[in-house]
């Protein structure tokens, strides 16, 4: 499919950027894009989380009250998780949640996630641009510029890019990533895809393996 390559300047150039069937109009995999966006958050948790069992919990051992005669269950330490200020009974424990997909499987959700995007006309070609200097006011100027100012972004670059980073960073709902870390949750996650002209070549190349 052929898509029109516009300027920094939201108009049209005289060139076309013939994206690839076999990465923009492939036969979606749901569960694909399913896993590697489960993997995503996954390996986004830092696993920290903890809660102190009866065995940690600094309270007297002292018996409460007699064993029998008293009508009510049976009770030998205020460190049971029953009272209050008590161990918790089966708490969270630190672990590692990330696991692993093939490699096959990931290439495919990207494929599967650029291909919904290039179905619902989400996705702009921008033909490649840099600023003088990092300055939140040119992304801005950019962004109302292609009418994407209330929109969430994605804009991929074929290489780094420090100053359309910088200008980018401290902004709500705009995003720049390279070409080469593309990953599925953030084509997901954005409304609009903003692919620079040289991007177009880093993905077909890296997704065509």
């Amino acid at each position: 499919m052929q898509v029109e390559i516009l300027n920094i300047s939201g108009k049209k150039t005289a060139k076309k950027a013939d994206l690839a069937d076999s990465i923009f109009g492939a036969e979606p995999n749901d569960h694909s894009i399913y896993l590697d966006v489960k993997l995503y958050l996954a390996n986004q948790r830092q696993g920290t989380h903890k809660s102190k069992e009866r065995a940690e919990i600094a309270r007297t051992t002292k018996k409460l009250k007699r064993q029998k005669g008293t009508g009510g269950a049976r009770a030998g330490s205020m460190k049971s998780p029953l009272f209050i200020g008590g161990g918790r009974a089966f708490g969270p424990r630190p672990r590692d949640y990330s696991f692993k997909i093939n490699k096959k499987v990931k290439s495919l959700a990207r494929i599967s996630a650029l291909t919904y995007k290039a179905k619902d006309n989400a996705i702009t070609v921008l033909e490649d641009f840099s600023f003088e200097a990092p300055k939140t006011k040119n992304y801005t100027d950019l962004m109302k510029n292609l009418n994407m100012t209330d929109k969430k972004t994605l804009l991929v670059l074929g290489q780094a890019n420090k100053n359309i980073y910088l200008s980018a960073r401290n902004l709500h709902g705009y995003k720049v990533v390279n070409a080469s870390d593309l990953n599925t949750y953030d084509i997901l996650n954005a409304d609009n895809l903003i692919l620079s002209e040289s991007s177009v070549k880093v993905i077909e190349t890296i997704l065509n393996k």
